[in-house]
């Protein structure tokens, strides 16, 4: 297995950033991630964050957003003009979201307002590749309303900003800490880029995910991999809470169409904390609120909005166009936005921030530990996290790594019962560790006696 995991091991965030200004490839290997080959590393050095170290995203933020009038800073999420939680009213935006709606919204308005010409963002992709999803340009508002939903699917932005290069224009984009902040990195090098994309809308996201992750969730369902043709990975469920949602999954079961709907609980690998294809370079990213963004979205996980079925949005907002068109909708009861202080944006995705960040030390520390190359990050490697929280970072690892090679092994088998039992003991042991994290809030004698149970299984 170690010569596997060495294949997955890569810093690589592989947003076809790099593969776009060296004219390279950026193509998904046999894991479901995108390979993007760094042979060039002093130009990776102002291109691609995990082998940055002349700059950082606090620096890059802070050129973008301090001079704006009346911004704030909270060291957590970065600067701020204005926080709020909500969704939208007007039409089928929230109805047709993973969540809150205001994404597509957002893209709505600054098409209507004439202040861009296109949006950059992944779509269905329908040009009969293996791909179910790819970045594409939306140049209408129904094309624009056609990528609205959360996908957790590879994707990468080096095809799309060839477009971009060729065909003048104003655009806005949207992606993932680790893209958005590579998309700025590229704009300090690449004057079209800087020019042309005009608006950077960032997502809150817990980790990126190997298609085979889609896979997996259809396998369970039935779907074998490679028969899937559509995967909805937030099926909103009426009546349950925002956070209990669904997945739909479409295509060929025995040759015949099939569709099905099923609750994330009843499925396995839909724990985000275990990290189930995680793609390994997630794990050395610092950054939880896409700090170099004009605006910042995510999910509202806090129980006064979750009960909600429809979902609801943070919404955290740099730039003071985007603000003045928010608040303005506001006025015009077009979208219901709570404005809330930065401590309630943190909570919203405190588990998120433990250990997107405050945990990276203790990796960074084990990575130097076994004397390899790391990415240099704006926290220093540590080793104080207590006994428990050690367990569970290394179990997520082991869980992570393992899914990558167990479901390669068992697609070539033909059998995915030989996959479930083989993360079965991982899971089973990474529960117990958290079994012990909580126990530690009891009474010394009854902990022992309940870590003594634990250990025995």
């Amino acid at each position: 297995m170690n010569s596997e995991i060495k294949k997955i091991k890569s810093y690589c965030e592989a947003s076809g950033i790099y593969s776009y200004y060296t004219h390279s490839k950026n193509s998904l290997n046999e894991y479901g991630e995108y390979e993007e080959n760094i042979d060039d590393f002093s130009l990776a050095n102002g291109l691609s964050p995990n082998y940055t170290d002349s700059t950082n995203e606090s620096l890059v933020a802070q050129e973008l957003y301090s001079d704006v009038e009346e911004i704030q800073y909270d060291s957590r999420i970065g600067y701020y003009k204005s926080l709020y939680i909500g969704h939208v009213l007007e039409g089928n935006y929230r109805k047709n979201a993973s969540s809150g709606g205001i994404g597509t919204w957002i893209f709505k308005e600054l098409f209507e307002k004439g202040l861009i010409d296109g949006v950059i963002h992944v779509k269905e992709d329908k040009s009969n590749s293996e791909k179910l999803f790819s970045y594409q340009i939306s140049r209408s508002l129904d094309e624009i309303k056609d990528g609205a939903k959360t996908k957790y699917y590879p994707v990468e932005l080096s095809e799309v900003l060839k477009i971009v290069k060729e065909t003048p224009g104003k655009y806005a984009v949207i992606g993932i800490p680790s893209f958005i902040y590579s998309l700025r990195l590229l704009a300090k090098k690449d004057s079209l880029v800087r020019e042309r994309i005009k608006f950077m809308i960032g997502l809150v996201c817990g980790h990126q995910k190997s298609s085979t992750f889609a896979d997996f969730m259809g396998w369970q369902l039935g779907f074998k991999p490679g028969d899937i043709t559509y995967i909805n990975f937030r099926k909103k469920l009426e009546g349950r809470k925002s956070s209990d949602y669904g997945i739909e999954v479409h295509g060929y079961i025995n040759g015949k169409y099939k569709e099905k709907i099923s609750p994330t609980s009843e499925l396995l690998g839909q724990n985000w904390g275990q990290g189930w294809f995680k793609v390994y370079a997630s794990d050395y990213t610092d950054d939880v609120f896409n700090e170099t963004a004009d605006l910042v979205l995510g999910d509202a996980w806090l129980p006064e909005y979750t009960n909600d079925s429809g979902g609801n949005n943070i919404v955290i907002v740099r730039n003071p166009v985007l603000e003045s068109i928010i608040k303005e909708a506001m006025l015009d009861n077009r979208v219901k936005l709570d404005e809330v202080n930065s401590d309630k944006i943190f909570q919203s995705q405190v588990a998120h921030y433990r250990h997107t960040y405050e945990e990276l030390p203790y990796r960074l520390y084990k990575r130097d530990k076994e004397g390899v190359k790391r990415p240099k990050k704006r926290v220093e490697a540590a080793n104080n996290l207590s006994f428990t929280r050690k367990k569970i970072q290394d179990m997520r690892e082991k869980i992570s790594l393992s899914s990558h090679i167990y479901f390669k092994e068992a697609v070539d088998k033909d059998d995915i019962n030989y996959f479930i039992n083989k993360m079965a003991p991982l899971e089973r042991k990474y529960r117990n560790y958290y079994r012990l994290e909580r126990l530690k809030k009891m009474n010394f004698s009854k902990f022992k006696k309940k870590v003594f149970g634990i250990l025995k299984k």
